[in-house]
């Protein structure tokens, strides 16, 4: 799970070009196997032991000036995850605001290399909304997505990992995405998923930091938060 690209800047969720080049050649010549959630979606095996699903989120443009280059260079697959509310504007739920992809941008993505799904409307936590305002953003994400074209496909991925986890909200929170036709929800958790995946609306994703060397990414990669 990345965020933010930056040409030197690596800390937190912001990590340096060099810093990302360095992980996804890693990738590359380690012989993983990337994968949009929609391929995820028609399998029931995979054909290989390296597999890997590479996200971003909040769309922003650094992700295109930076991310998609390298994607395209070593012929690797990633998410972007919208905030539909922020399309074209800023991400002002932090102090230090940077400039998200409009939908023109967005719509021209290539989809080989970039698939397209949610992350929510309003960037809010979803544990901290009652049901009907859960209900309402996503009415709204549909609605700016509809209105402008966007190809999202029905995965979601919950702002800042959160999500109700006490039954029976969490249940009741489950069964609304299935309502909406959503096909998979995708947390935090740091640890490695096994597929077909346990719980699809509770897919786990590593965070990667921008401080991390590669040998801690390495390590993450094979291990999650276990080590």
């Amino acid at each position: 799970m990345y965020h933010k690209v930056s040409a030197e800047e690596s800390k937190g969720l912001t990590i340096a070009s060099e810093r990302l080049e360095a992980q996804f050649r890693f990738l590359a010549e380690n012989n993983y196997r990337s994968y949009h959630l929609s391929e995820l979606a028609n399998l029931q095996k995979l054909p290989q032991k390296k597999n890997i699903v590479i996200t971003f989120d909040d769309g922003y443009v650094s992700q295109l000036e930076f991310a998609v280059p390298l994607l395209k260079k070593y012929n690797l697959k990633a998410t972007f995850f919208i905030p539909l509310k922020y399309v074209g504007g800023t991400d002002d739920w932090n102090e230090v605001t940077a400039t998200i992809m409009d939908a023109d941008t967005l719509r021209a993505l290539n989809p080989m290399t970039v698939e397209l799904a949610f992350h929510s409307y309003a960037h809010k936590k979803y544990n901290q909304l009652s049901p009907d305002e859960r209900e309402a953003d996503t009415l709204k994400a549909f609605n700016v997505a509809s209105k402008n074209a966007l190809p999202l496909g029905p995965y979601l991925a919950y702002p800042y990992g959160k999500f109700p986890r006490k039954d029976p909200e969490k249940t009741q929170f489950f069964q609304r995405l299935e309502n909406h036709q959503f096909i998979f929800g995708l947390r935090i958790g740091n640890r490695l998923n096994t597929f077909p995946f346990l719980n699809p609306f509770e897919i786990q994703r590593i965070d990667v930091k921008g401080q991390w060397k590669l040998k801690k990414f390495r390590r993450k990669l094979k291990y999650g938060n276990l080590i």
